[in-house]
């Protein structure tokens, strides 16, 4: 099985979610796909992200990311506000591929509720969730 990192949260939808230092407002979350996600979509080529300011619905998508094999969305696994996007993936999308737990992160998002954090999977209910599909 698989390993996926302890300190984060999942989504069903194969994101994960880590709580980052808020240098404002609220709790601010960095959101990427699991180490799962990029290695079933294979070489990523291209990744489509929303500006900065954008509100997001969880659930809702919120951006694409296309490999060599497809094109998948991207959903926000909270409802929020996005305040940034990880501008290097414009020029090395790759870095999802390489690093999907730390530089190929994708957006960051403050949260409507911050509560709402603890409603996600753990990494064994993530582990567990990939290995029955």
């Amino acid at each position: 099985m698989a390993e996926y990192p302890q300190d984060l949260k999942y989504t069903v939808e194969h994101e994960w979610v880590k709580r980052a230092d808020s240098g404002g407002e609220g709790v601010v979350v960095r959101v990427g796909i699991t180490g799962y996600a990029q290695d079933a979509l294979g070489d990523i080529v291209f990744v489509s992200l929303p500006a900065a300011g954008t509100a997001v619905s969880a659930g809702d998508a919120l951006g694409e990311v296309e490999s060599t094999k497809s094109v998948s969305d991207v959903y926000a696994p909270l409802d929020g506000e996005v305040i940034a996007r990880n501008e290097e993936l414009s020029s090395t999308p790759e870095l999802i591929n390489s690093d999907p737990y730390g530089e190929g992160w994708l957006v960051e998002i403050r949260l409507s509720e911050p509560g709402a954090l603890e409603g996600l999977l753990d990494a064994q209910g993530y582990a567990s969730h990939v290995s029955a599909h």
